[in-house]
């Protein structure tokens, strides 16, 4: 109420003074003056007609004592209303379980400057709520009813007048209370009791096994079902959901139909149908793709995507996937495709990778057209009370970042939360942007089953274990008000469990369990290979008239726009390469590929901080106009090419990108879909990504992805950070046939490997450490043949030596090649020969044999890199080749990838050469 201080100082013969002014000339009013006035001036209705009277027509001289003190009154009023809009929420009925705290100002009357004599006095202010003129104490009743019972809503922070407009008036209807008929409510109960029965169920067949269970909570599954159904009538016909594991069960079942016999195998913990390329995951983590008929026969898709312990991740790449569908399948109309995003309270509050989510709601590259966040609120976070775990007056604060409206809704009011629902989908319908959902409910037990809560709430558990479920709650009131009797209550109760008794009868049947592979309508033709397949040969040529049209194309620039000189010449020095010199760069090579994949139907995305022109000035896959900075992307000008081109500088995220990055290639196999490292240790800030579903999830949950990740890699002197992409970490990660990792030495082996990544019929992940100083190393460069003629090479071999005369045979990878080759043209050393790994897993262990075979004199055998002993390659090659011992040529080991003085660093780099060429040295 400080906002309005104003008006409490100012004597009533200003407002006066000012009103007569506004009705002669509403333009020379103060703006936020005016707009009180407008409010005021409804329909020149209330008694005696200010209007008339303020007119100096009528013979007045103003506006009259009797008349400035209702004036001044309609104001009070005026910021009542705008008291309970503003903080109507930190004043609701929506904890079921806990006193709320309390907030000063309160929302009395007497704070507004009104008074209990005021309660029977007719405002015309009640217009500003869509009432006629009623009662100031039939207003305070409209307005707890809106804003002050099971829903509370914020919103007044939203900067769009038609957008509050719009809520305003969506919540006045009905005075913001649900208004079902039987057969909806009696929906809204047989969810309940699904939702009731299902855990009860679990409870009692599997004592103490974790399940995350839903209690406290269940009025999301009618929630769910509501909101699937009325988003199916508005055209919405694909669905992406993430949660994690709190209730994911009971979603599984109730809301995606997923075979109760399924889940009770799993609980039974039997062995998978396919042990060969698939281990599987615990029960809650698993994701389900499915196929639903709503009660108005529409037929729709729905995706829970699988997640793992790390929370709020699956929020990324649920993002991903719905991009990727709406760019595939409705890309005039993304409304089609509905993200739903289900979040615990102390996550959505605690994890910085939901800012990141957020930030990229509005963005080009990134945006779905409106992800609908509900909140299953526990108040507690694994053992943490809501106090403790955020320093934010809610857990949903971080919905400001985009200025979406909050619903907070009390969990035990299960009309109200449907209710709260469906405005939320008609929110995102309308205005295309987040909404999010605040379920305030309780957690029955503990973090798991097996979990004492009364260690750490004893107090709140006591509350707890007397409070009834949403379901006999709601069922108490249906039967209260005649919707329903005894007997129907007890006939769902009866019916739904005798179904899973006789599911879990015939689970018992069968000896192993089934997983369904998610998502797997999109990767039809796609099937699962292990390491054997991925060193498989495959065609990655690709004619040269292909290339020479790719090359025109991406040479010119139009000739009706003017560019800086430096992108001129940039593009003219590309031209002559292909057209002159026959010595393509790396930038080239890779436009070369990304235009060939074009051509053939394909795909082609890269998203992440600084793509568009490259963090080394080397891509300029977008470049600008001088005068106007209009775009112009020449890829998409390639005359007859067959797939889009879409690149996109990502916001200052790692985390969050690549798990949208991840979550796109996953729902279009056939998009090369990019995610850029600006330089290659950002993946660190990425790292649960990694870890949890890059390099595991087909193991986890049998789902295949070609996400390829570029990072940038190498030892130029400029300190620890920037130097390393890390490579030693995805190394260890390496396993049976998880992902590619590759390490470049060549523009034509770049573009093989990229292409390498489409024409196959399985998707692997692709790690590429790629170059910084190669980027421009005139020695860098591949042919045009190599292009059309060529194909991946996983191992090169030294072509420059006589095999007969080498003595020491080196194993080595990525830039340091360069520097070992100028190393021994300057000491005319023809007995060591070099050997580059450019695959480093699967490692190419039968070629890298056969060429060791080549050399029948060599008695040395090196592993040399310019990381340190205990980075890069060498652990990973001492593992995993033993055909030779290899002496190590690097740096020592260190805690930090590089050194900080350029001279330190110098020495070591020629320290690790040093030892390349004479093996009496040592670390």
């Amino acid at each position: 109420m400080d906002r309005f201080s104003f008006l409490n100082a100012a004597h009533t013969a200003f407002f006066a003074d000012l009103y007569e002014q506004y009705l002669q000339n509403p333009d020379s009013v103060e703006p936020s003056w005016r707009s009180f006035f407008q409010g005021f001036d409804f329909a020149n209705e209330f008694d005696g007609s200010p209007a008339e009277q303020a007119s100096p027509s009528a013979g007045n001289q103003g506006v009259d004592n009797g008349n400035s003190e209702k004036l001044q009154k309609e104001f009070n009023v005026l910021k009542l209303i705008d008291g309970y809009r503003t903080r109507g929420h930190l004043f609701t009925k929506t904890n079921p379980v806990r006193d709320r705290r309390t907030y000063s100002p309160t929302l009395a009357i007497e704070n507004f400057g009104l008074s209990s004599a005021d309660l029977n006095t007719v405002f015309d202010a009640a217009r500003v709520v869509n009432l006629n003129p009623c009662t100031l104490q039939e207003l305070l009743k409209h307005l707890n009813s809106v804003y002050c019972e099971s829903i509370g809503i914020e919103y007044m922070y939203i900067r769009d007048p038609k957008v509050i407009e719009w809520i305003q008036r969506r919540l006045d209807i009905n005075n913001n209370l649900p208004n079902f008929n039987t057969d909806q409510k009696k929906r809204i109960l047989k969810k309940l009791n699904e939702a009731v029965s299902f855990e009860n169920f679990l409870h009692t067949k599997y004592v103490g096994q974790k399940r995350f269970s839903l209690e406290g909570c269940e009025s999301t599954i009618p929630a769910l079902d509501a909101l699937i159904e009325a988003a199916a009538d508005k055209g919405v016909e694909k669905f992406v959901m993430g949660m994690a594991h709190r209730g994911r069960l009971n979603v599984l079942a109730n809301v995606f139909g997923k075979p109760t016999q399924d889940i009770f195998s799993e609980f039974d913990g039997k062995d998978y149908d396919d042990d060969a390329l698939f281990d599987g995951d615990v029960k809650y983590h698993l994701g389900l793709t499915a196929t639903r008929t709503t009660q108005s026969g529409k037929s729709i898709n729905i995706n829970l995507a699988p997640n793992p312990s790390h929370l709020e991740t699956v929020g990324a790449v649920i993002e991903g996937i719905a991009r990727a569908k709406q760019d595939k399948y409705y890309p005039n109309d993304f409304s089609k495709v509905l993200p739903i995003a289900v979040h615990g309270d102390a996550a959505v509050a605690g994890q910085g990778i939901v800012y990141e989510i957020i930030q990229m709601a509005k963005l080009d590259g990134y945006k779905t057209n409106g992800t609908i966040h509900l909140v299953i609120n526990n108040q507690v976070g694994f053992t943490t009370n809501y106090l403790d775990a955020r320093s934010s007056t809610y857990c949903t604060d971080v919905a400001k970042v985009t200025l979406s409206p909050v619903l907070h809704v009390n969990a035990d009011d299960a009309e109200a939360v449907v209710h709260a629902m469906l405005f939320a989908l008609d929110y995102r319908m309308e205005f295309g942007t987040d909404v999010f959902i605040d379920l305030l409910g309780y957690r029955k037990y503990g973090h798991n089953e097996g979990d004492e809560p009364r260690f750490t709430q004893p107090k709140l558990y006591k509350e707890i274990s007397k409070h009834k479920n949403s379901r006999d709650i709601y069922a108490e009131k249906l039967k209260t008000e005649g919707s329903i009797d005894e007997s129907f209550i007890t006939g769902l109760e009866t019916e739904y469990k005798a179904n899973l008794e006789e599911n879990l009868e015939a689970s018992r049947k069968k000896d192993l369990t089934i997983i369904k592979p998610f998502m797997q309508d999109e990767w039809d033709g796609f099937a699962q290979v292990e390491a054997e397949g991925m060193l498989q040969k495959y065609d990655t040529k690709v004619d040269k008239a292909i290339l020479t049209d790719v090359a025109k194309t991406v040479t010119e620039l139009p000739a009706d726009k003017k560019f800086i000189s430096k992108i001129s010449k940039l593009i003219s020095d590309r031209k002559s390469m292909f057209f002159e010199t026959d010595k393509l760069d790396w930038a080239m090579g890779e436009m070369m590929a990304y235009g060939s994949l074009l051509t053939e139907g394909y795909d082609v995305r890269i998203s992440g901080q600084d793509v568009e022109r490259g963090t080394f000035s080397h891509r300029h896959a977008v470049v600008k106009v001088e005068d106007s900075e209009e775009e112009v992307i020449l890829l998409n000008q390639i005359p007859n090419k067959k797939g889009n081109f879409s690149v996109y500088n990502s916001h200052l995220s790692e985390y969050g990108v690549l798990g949208f990055e991840y979550g796109y290639a996953l729902a279009n196999p056939n998009a090369l879909t990019i995610w850029e490292a600006q330089f290659g240790d950002f993946g660190n800030g990425a790292q649960i990504m990694i870890d949890q579903y890059i390099s595991a999830a087909e193991d986890k949950w049998n789902n295949q992805n070609g996400l390829v990740m570029l990072l940038p890699h190498g030892y130029e002197n400029q300190g620890a950070e920037h130097s390393s992409g890390r490579m030693e970490r995805f190394l260890q990660l390496c396993a049976n046939h998880n992902m590619y990792v590759a390490d470049c030495t060549t523009p034509a082996n770049f573009f093989h490997l990229l292409r390498r990544q489409m024409v196959t019929k399985f998707r692997k992940p692709l790690v590429v450490f790629t170059p910084k100083s190669l980027l421009r190393d005139p020695r860098a460069v591949s042919s045009i043949t190599e292009f059309s003629n060529g194909e991946f090479q996983e191992v090169i071999d030294d072509t420059a030596v006589n095999a007969n005369d080498v003595k020491t045979l080196v194993f080595c990878t990525g830039k340091f090649y360069y520097d070992l080759l100028t190393e021994r043209d300057a000491n005319g050393r023809n007995d060591v020969a070099f050997v580059r790994v450019e695959q480093l897993f699967p490692l190419p262990v039968e070629q890298m044999k056969a060429i060791i075979a080549k050399y029948p004199n060599a008695d040395d055998y090196v592993w040399a890199q310019e990381e340190p002993k205990n980075m890069g390659a060498y652990g990973f090659m001492l593992m995993n080749f033993n055909e030779v011992k290899f002496r190590v040529a690097s740096p020592k080991a260190y805690s930090a990838p590089a050194a900080g003085s350029y001279v330190r660093s110098k020495k070591r780099h020629a320290a690790a050469i040093a030892m390349v060429f004479d093996k009496t040295l040592f670390q």
